[in-house]
């Protein structure tokens, strides 16, 4: 990897970790802006890149520094939010590898990247969500409450963000000039 890359593998992972302290308390999955910076990985990074810097983040977490919204270590796997942070990493590539798919980017199509990405940080998480609550913690819960929690109650505000994080990349994308330079980006 070039010097470039890695420090900008670096300031993603650092910035997910300051998402990680924005964050509104919901009952049991708090909002946060962890999303907007997996996001904007994905978009300004590519797919491998932009996984990268949330794997990175996922590990030092997990070494034990407290950069995760509710602390950090290796115990945090058994969290019942630990299937999000999973997502965090699907995601930055799925959205990378949509979005380097396309030719001309417009807000509508980043934003259908950024969507397509958020689903999968939703399927990790609420399927995460469900299993720790029932086989780990033995505290029995259905799937519906699972997607109600996990998925209903927070799926509005990460929608604004998706909006928001597409906006930010029309306007990032050719200012930072990372990655595929050859790609269009419409305003």
């Amino acid at each position: 990897m070039k010097t470039r890359e890695l420090v900008m593998v670096s300031i993603f992972a650092s910035l997910t970790a300051i998402g990680a302290f924005i964050k509104i308390p919901i009952p049991y999955v708090p909002f946060t802006l962890q999303f907007l910076f997996c996001a904007m990985a994905g978009i300004i990074l590519g797919p491998k890149l932009g996984a990268l810097s949330q794997i990175l983040y996922v590990i030092i977490g997990l070494m034990g520094v407290p950069i995760f919204t509710e602390g950090g270590g290796l115990y945090y796997i058994f969290k019942p939010t630990f299937g999000y942070l999973i997502g965090f990493i699907v995601a930055a590539y799925v959205i990378g590898k949509v979005s380097y798919t396309i030719k001309r980017l417009t807000f509508i199509k980043t934003l259908i990247c950024i969507l397509s990405g958020l689903f999968f940080v939703y399927l990790f998480g609420v399927i995460y969500l469900y299993i720790i609550y029932n086989l780990y913690m033995g505290d029995a819960k259905t799937i519906k409450w699972a997607i109600f929690y996990g998925f209903v109650i927070c799926v509005g505000g990460d929608l604004l963000v998706s909006m928001a994080a597409s906006a930010l990349a029309l306007k990032l994308k050719p200012i930072v000039k990372f990655g595929q330079e050859s790609r269009k980006v419409l305003p």
